[in-house]
């Protein structure tokens, strides 16, 4: 049996009055007395009936939708920005569409597509490993569809983006192997196009130039993917564990590289942190509970969705352009535990 809504017309008939006065009723009109109020609610409720959010778009010009696109939701980071979005959107009256691009450029552009056609009211995007060009984005945005960036971010359209500090992140995780004992530190990152890796590079770069060493190019590894192919990840680890100079300690740049390079070491028998010290980006929660347990940076993943949803809301709401746009930018937590402690 197909499944029927109860509209305004169910509770008319039930009541023997006109659509028109319930209608009117259900939006409080001064112009239906406060009994006939009452008897249409009471009726509404015992129906069951809620108001068709369609219907509602149409009028209000606005569907109350938000989208919001990640390349993985399994991915902790991920889903720690949307609670974060969820958490203000809900209580604003918004529902929330999420859709994966699992780092897929093809996929992010025909997500975008049926996310358009259902004429959402503003978008959230942190960009696939994949994505360089950024026309699919700018055609919506110039139609007019306000669109806020996260973590991944473009600068070619004047929006408001959300990050972190990603330079002094990657310096400061670098600094603290150098100053544990580390001489030949290896990097796994994502695609060299993305501005997370570019900004992370460049600080993993400058704390190896201020301890007085030479950037060796052949210590980085670009995942194009990254991580989410487990082979790509060990592809990048094996190239680094034969080098002639192998490196005593690895950085992950993102959540899914610093697992999965954990795992690689684990599966090769490579003591952590006397033979391979090892840190990276990570907001899983299971971190401190590994062996050894990971040292880490840590996003404030809440904070960002929080801090996305506030800003689209604002542009979404505004009464008149918004001509002025936030660049946020928020600061990581480093958490030093086993796996780079080599007196442990």
């Amino acid at each position: 049996m197909k499944f029927e809504a109860v509209t305004i017309k169910d509770i008319a008939r039930e009541l023997g009055i006109s659509t028109s006065t319930v209608s009117r009723a259900l939006r409080d009109s001064y112009e239906i007395s406060a009994e006939t109020k009452r008897i249409v609610l009471e009726c509404a409720e015992k129906l069951h009936y809620t108001p068709n959010p369609i219907a509602l778009s149409l009028k209000e010009k606005r569907s109350r939708s938000i989208a919001v696109v990640v390349c993985e939701i399994a991915n902790s980071f991920f889903s720690q920005v949307i609670n974060g979005i969820e958490s203000i959107a809900y209580n604003k009256g918004y529902n929330v569409i999420i859709s994966q691009s699992h780092e897929s450029f093809e996929r992010e552009v025909t997500d975008l597509q049926f996310l358009a056609s259902r004429s959402i009211d503003g978008l959230i995007i942190s960009v696939s490993s994949e994505t360089e060009n950024m026309e699919h984005l700018k055609k919506l945005f110039y139609k007019g569809l306000p669109i806020v960036f996260f973590d991944r971010v473009s600068e070619e359209m004047d929006t408001h983006l959300v990050m972190v500090d990603n330079f002094n992140s990657a310096y400061k995780a670098t600094v603290h192997l150098i100053e544990n004992g580390y001489k030949t530190i290896a990097c796994l990152t994502n695609s060299a196009h993305l501005s997370i890796t570019k900004e992370r590079i460049a600080g993993y770069k400058k704390a190896i130039e201020d301890s007085g060493e030479l950037v060796n190019e052949d210590l980085i590894k670009y995942c194009n993917h990254g991580g989410v192919h487990a082979d790509e990840t060990e592809k990048a680890m094996n190239e680094l564990i034969n080098l002639e100079k192998r490196p005593d300690a690895i950085i992950g740049l993102s959540d899914k590289l610093t697992t999965g390079a954990l795992r690689f070491l684990q599966k090769q028998g490579i003591s952590i942190p006397k033979e391979m010290g090892l840190i990276g980006f990570s907001n899983g929660e299971f971190t401190e509970f590994l062996n050894p347990s990971l040292s880490i940076i840590r996003q404030p993943a809440f904070k960002m969705g929080q801090t996305a949803i506030e800003l689209l809301l604002a542009v979404i709401e505004s009464k008149r352009p918004v001509q002025e746009f936030t660049r946020c930018v928020l600061e990581t937590e480093l958490i030093v535990r086993d796996s780079t402690s080599r007196n442990k």
